[in-house]
């Protein structure tokens, strides 16, 4: 047993396994109880007398602050990790020993398992590596689409959608725009005829999302037909 003096008047005894259960040792010497944390620096000391290692907290308070021996709850470990952004547990630690956050209580707050909003804030992508030459060597080889919309306002003329074809060698762009998602398959087929015809190119490849609007039974039809590629990008990747 160890006897904690509060104040003059009132004490209380604290058993071993008390600060052993707070990952802390206990040693004992001839006339000194020595309570250390696990790098074996000494936190608090206790003298023997009446039969009792006593420890008296109001000189503790007088030299210097509190070791922590009570651990936080879970819910409050965690409620504290939220509150202060998602800070790392040592730091609030180091925040509760040295009461640097007004309301923060001296306790030892530990983490019991990953934090999900951490995981997602520190997680990264993987880079491409670089092409080691340029694969598209003539226009019309490779045509990105895509479509934008509906918009919130609508045009003068009832547009709401725009559809963007860019041409990946020479990045020249066109647009249209259109009233409904649906006109889609048509111009696309409009287009390809009318823009092989004008440079005497054929194109090789088209590259869009998954959008249905791009991705349908019409488009497949003629692709087949043509000798077109119709390439996809992989889901909730632009």
């Amino acid at each position: 047993m160890c006897t904690v003096n509060v104040n003059a008047h009132r004490s209380t005894q604290i058993h071993v396994k008390k600060f052993c259960d707070s990952d802390l040792e206990v040693a004992f010497r001839q006339h000194t109880c020595f309570i250390r944390n696990l790098e074996g620096v000494d936190l608090l000391t206790c003298s023997w007398g009446n039969n009792l290692y006593t420890l008296s907290l109001q000189d503790m308070m007088a030299s210097s602050p509190i070791c922590l021996l009570s651990k936080a709850s879970k819910t409050k470990s965690w409620l504290w990790h939220r509150r202060l952004s998602h800070l790392n547990f040592g730091a609030i630690n180091h925040l509760a020993r040295q009461s640097l956050v007004r309301g923060l209580p001296k306790l030892k707050f530990e983490k019991d398992h990953l934090c999900s909003a951490c995981v997602m804030g520190k997680s990264t992508k993987k880079t491409h590596k670089p092409k080691s030459e340029d694969t598209n060597q003539e226009k019309l080889y490779l045509l990105h689409m895509d479509l934008c919309g509906p918009m919130r306002v609508e045009s003068v003329n009832g547009k709401k959608y725009i559809l963007v074809i860019v041409d990946d060698y020479s990045r020249f762009t066109w647009v249209k725009f259109m009233c409904s998602k649906d006109e889609t398959p048509m111009f696309i087929i409009k287009f390809l005829k009318m823009i092989q015809v004008r440079l005497n190119v054929p194109v090789r490849r088209i590259r869009t999302d998954n959008g249905t609007e791009f991705v349908n039974q019409t488009l497949w039809d003629y692709y087949e037909e043509v000798g077109i590629s119709h390439e996809t990008s992989v889901a909730c990747s632009p």
